[in-house]
């Protein structure tokens, strides 16, 4: 075999071998001799920066390294190679990519703009064009770029090292947008890793392809000014906001059978409308984020800064949030920084050791999803979730992040036995480190992106966790009330005869209602893995079920807390929900369903109309009992307040039984319009109205002024002051 002349042979054969730490210190311009690795080629001319010749080079090893004299090039100066006819440019001469400001930044783990210099980067630069590369792996012997561009060989681009924050780099010449790519790495011992997808990926292949696809960042001309300037109004704790919960990939399909994904651009043309004309306020989507495994519905995500190419390119998702706002809705994502998946693609012992993970599967493996629960107390590992959620609100102007699985977080001891985790420094289940990330990271949202709002899915009773920071609190804007859905969907699941003996279900909630900032859900949760839909959970006959349906969702409407409702539910959908298949749309054909629907959207106008129903959501002040002991007749009643004295009354009878000459106290004197009612004909009620009623000067419920009211069954009806 041939031994190369100049250079160190040792060397030459590590750069051969793709083992060699630094590869700049070996390939390109060095003392008037120029070097490169060309695998298979048989020929390399040295060109000078215009294309001219300037001589061959020799092949001083076989495995095709070339070297040569270069006495008329300068360091800096711009040179390329012609090989076997074919011209390239060096991706050896040019300078470092980071500056010093950003290593320093990444190495404390406090940059605020990580997707800017992170990941594949098209870019110019002295003329060229190309893409730069730049990956966190600071336990790595050696990281490539491999990709369509180099026949995924690890030896041709080798990345420079930088030390001093772990980030490996290189700008490639001549790769653009749309060039698949991933990274190979060397553990710390030298083991060739499993091929990685790109961290800071903005595109993936589609699954079940895993690599990463060169897009650069999102560009969209955005026209939603007005939205931003009213988002912060929208989204404060006394405006109403209704949310539709949506799976993007089964709301609705296209086509035969299970059809096809809907586009973004096409969700812009459907789901956009339909969610404006229900009158709802927001749609939260289910985790966009690119995932491997269409059965974890994205909350295994794999790339956290690319929108699933499921349904089309970043820009075109950027297309649908514009599209959103621009009809007055604002875009809530579930965002996923508690665990990742163990794909070997993902980053899943991603450097040859447990870098963005704990290394002790006590800390570091969640027992119940069979994942990798992020080390929240390294620094870059923080920073990496950090810039995901701000990249998400900076890019693509999303309004909130809602942040699925909390109390995961925040206890080491969340579904595990008893010796089967690691007490914190104090000896308790808190983990610290979590809770310091989150306390961050909401700081960070609410101080940047003014408007912007962030919503815990947190099913424990952890205090204080939609209180500000300062106050001691995690800093979200809202929580989920997971036990007020548990206990009244507990409640509609018994017959009505029994519902008597758990009318503490109906109440309880409201002796905590305003420990915080509520969102009352009823999601995607509850109409999976047997537990069937909202509407095949309600006892009796079909037009019982449907009555129950409407007199809980008149309850949940009028009670304090912002409404979310998964997509379905709005129509009654029988059949409990399944990723893979659209909603069943046809069911609007029947009365029935198109009942509820319309039943929904009224809720939305009167939720949105009436200053009652939602502006004293998070004060006591807002709500008061009218009467909550008549748990014989399974009624409860209440008043909601408004900040200038704006009143509705609410009566719910969860009995099929109708009530005649049911009498309420009323805080005064006048008529009173009944301005909804469940049982509607048109939402295919029985049509037991109320009308306009006026008071009597009975004094009741402790009150001077009543009302004689006629209570429909399995209804909830609502009256202001006429």
């Amino acid at each position: 075999m041939a031994r190369a002349q100049g250079a160190d042979p040792a060397a030459v054969q590590a750069i051969i071998d793709a083992r060699h730490g630094d590869p700049f210190a070996i390939l390109g311009l060095h003392q008037g001799q120029v070097r490169t690795l060309q695998p298979d080629a048989v020929e390399v001319q040295l060109l000078d920066g215009k294309g001219k010749r300037l001589g061959k080079l020799t092949r001083s090893h076989d495995a095709g390294f070339f070297e040569g004299p270069a006495p008329s090039l300068e360091p800096g100066v711009a040179y390329g190679f012609e090989v076997d006819g074919r011209v390239v440019d060096d991706a050896y001469r040019f300078p470092p990519i980071l500056g010093e400001v950003d290593v320093y930044l990444i190495a404390e783990g406090r940059h605020r703009r990580l997707w800017e210099k992170l990941g594949a980067h098209p870019c110019t630069i002295d003329g060229v064009a190309g893409t730069r590369f730049a990956v966190w792996a600071p336990n790595a012997q050696r990281c490539s770029i491999i990709g369509d561009f180099n026949h995924w060989d690890g030896r041709r681009h080798v990345m420079r090292k930088r030390i001093e924050c772990g980030v490996f780099e290189l700008f490639v010449p001549g790769v653009g947008e749309g060039t698949h790519y991933k990274y190979e790495l060397l553990g710390p011992s030298g083991e060739l890793l499993p091929l990685k997808a790109d961290p800071f990926a903005f595109r993936s292949q589609h699954p079940p392809e895993t690599a990463s696809v060169v897009a650069g960042l999102p560009e969209h001309e955005w026209q939603d000014d007005a939205w931003m300037a009213e988002r912060a109004r929208r989204q404060q704790i006394d405006a109403p906001m209704s949310i539709y919960e949506v799976h993007l990939g089964s709301w609705r399909r296209e086509g035969e059978g299970a059809g096809r994904y809907l586009s973004y651009l096409e969700l812009a043309d459907q789901l956009v409308p339909y969610v404006a004309a229900m009158g709802f306020t927001h749609i939260e989507l289910l985790p966009v984020s690119e995932y491997p495994f269409d059965g974890s519905w994205g909350y295994q995500p794999t790339g956290l800064f690319a929108p699933t190419i499921r349904h089309g390119t970043a820009a075109e998702f950027c297309a649908f949030v514009d599209a959103c706002h621009q009809a007055g809705i604002g875009v809530i994502i579930d965002w996923v920084p508690g665990h990742f998946p163990t794909d070997a693609h993902g980053l899943a012992w991603f450097d040859g050791t447990a870098l963005y993970e704990h290394a002790d599967p006590r800390q570091g493996f969640h027992l119940d999803w069979n994942t990798l629960i992020y080390n929240f107390g390294r620094n870059e590992v923080a920073n990496f979730l950090q810039a995901s959620g701000l990249y998400w609100l900076d890019r693509f102007h999303i309004d909130g992040l809602r942040v699925d699985a909390v109390a995961s977080m925040l206890y080491l001891d969340y579904s595990r036995e008893e010796d089967g985790w690691i007490p914190n420094k104090y000896g308790g289940n808190e983990n610290l480190d979590a809770i310091a990330f989150l306390r961050h990271m909401n700081e960070l949202v609410y101080g940047e992106y003014p408007g912007a709002m962030t919503i815990a899915e947190e099913s424990t009773a952890w205090p204080a966790v939609s209180r500000p920071t300062y106050l001691g609190g995690l800093g979200f804007g809202y929580k989920w009330n997971m036990g007020w859905m548990h206990d009244t969907l507990r409640y509609m699941s018994h017959e009505p005869v029994h519902r008597k003996y758990h009318h503490n279900d109906l109440s309880f909630g409201l002796l905590y209602a305003f420990a915080e900032n509520f969102v009352l859900p009823l999601s995607h949760d509850e109409v999976v893995h047997g537990k069937g839909s909202l509407i095949g959970r309600m006892p009796g006959d079909d037009w019982q079920k449907f009555a129950n349906l409407r007199a809980y969702f008149g309850f949940m409407w009028t009670h304090p807390g912002k409404k979310l409702l998964f997509m379905g539910g709005e129509f009654g959908q029988w059949r409990e929900w399944q990723h893979n298949f659209s909603l069943d749309w046809h069911l609007l054909a029947g009365a029935n369903h198109e009942g509820v629907r319309r039943l929904v959207g009224d809720l939305n106008a009167v939720y949105r109309d009436l200053a009652a129903l939602h502006e004293r959501d998070t004060e006591p002040e807002g709500f008061e009992w009218i009467d909550v002991n008549d748990s014989e007749q399974s009624i409860i009643s209440f008043l909601r307040r408004g900040r200038t004295g704006e009143l509705a009354i609410v009566a719910c009878n969860f009995t099929p039984v109708v009530r005649h000459g049911y009498r309420i106290g009323v805080p005064h004197a006048g008529s009173w319009e009944e301005r909804i009612n469940t049982d509607d004909e048109a939402y295919w009620g029985s049509g037991v109205r109320n009308g306009t009623l006026g008071t009597q000067d009975v004094e009741w419920h402790g009150r001077s002024h009543s009302l004689e009211l006629t209570l429909p069954p399995l209804a909830t009806v609502v009256l202001v002051p006429q």
